[in-house]
């Protein structure tokens, strides 16, 4: 899958740090991120476009807007199954 080119998905080890775990809630702002599972982020430029959060139970995906369209929703949920 091609994102744009300064787009990069990782998936940072559990608990998230505090930097990421503000930019996860502003993201998904009713996902419990002291109780993640798993967690997949899409960064750009330094700053966190995109978020695919893992609990038991329930999941929550959100792309920023100006980057929805562009294959991130995908990569953050492939990143996500499988381990990346």
């Amino acid at each position: 899958m091609s994102l744009p080119a300064r787009v990069r998905v990782t998936r940072p080890p559990l608990p998230l740090s505090p930097a990421l775990r503000a930019a996860a809630l502003r993201l998904c702002p009713a996902a419990p991120v002291g109780a993640l599972q798993a967690a997949a982020l899409a960064i750009a430029g330094g700053t966190v476009i995109g978020a695919h959060l893992r609990w038991e139970g329930d999941e929550a995906a959100t792309v920023e807007t100006g980057w929805r369209g562009r294959g991130i929703e995908e990569a953050l949920a492939e990143a996500l199954s499988r381990g990346l």
